[in-house]
């Protein structure tokens, strides 16, 4: 997966929203209340569990594991080459959302809407919301993609 310029990436952010249907709701939905849930669960590197913590590629694996009986590759990198890719404004909840540094995916959140997603950010830090169109997050933003299909 290419990284994205930060200018490149601000112009293709949306600013308001669409409203994109997810193709299993269902799934998606139970995938979003899982992941919404464990907001406040602290970060930890290698973490894949709500009682021992998470990191950003443990949290998504617990969560569609958990919820979608989907199995997904273990880091953000491996990730990042699942499903179709996904535009920006065609976001629908459940998607992945990649961030890069130096051109290589870094980390990976679960998109929920109205351009937020969740996310175990960093060490010191818990599982988070957070919005798309942040600095940070619009400057490092590598693409989506689709695993619930």
């Amino acid at each position: 997966m290419r990284s994205t310029k930060p200018s490149a990436a601000r112009a293709s952010m949306p600013r308001t929203w669409p409203v994109v249907t997810p193709d299993d709701p269902a799934r998606a939905n139970s995938v979003l209340i899982r992941a919404i849930g464990l907001v406040g669960t602290p970060y930890r590197y290698g973490g894949n569990t709500p009682e021992g913590g998470f990191d950003c590629s443990g949290l998504v694996n617990y969560v569609f594991r958990d919820m979608a009986n989907v199995a997904l590759p273990r880091t953000s990198r491996d990730l990042a080459s699942q499903g179709p890719r996904i535009q920006p404004e065609r976001l629908a909840a459940a998607d992945l959302v990649f961030f890069a540094n130096g051109g290589t995916v870094t980390h990976v959140g679960i998109y929920v809407g109205e351009g937020r997603f969740v996310h175990a950010p960093s060490t010191g830090g818990t599982v988070r919301l957070d919005h798309l169109d942040g600095p940070y997050w619009v400057s490092h933003y590598a693409g989506a993609r689709r695993v619930l299909r």
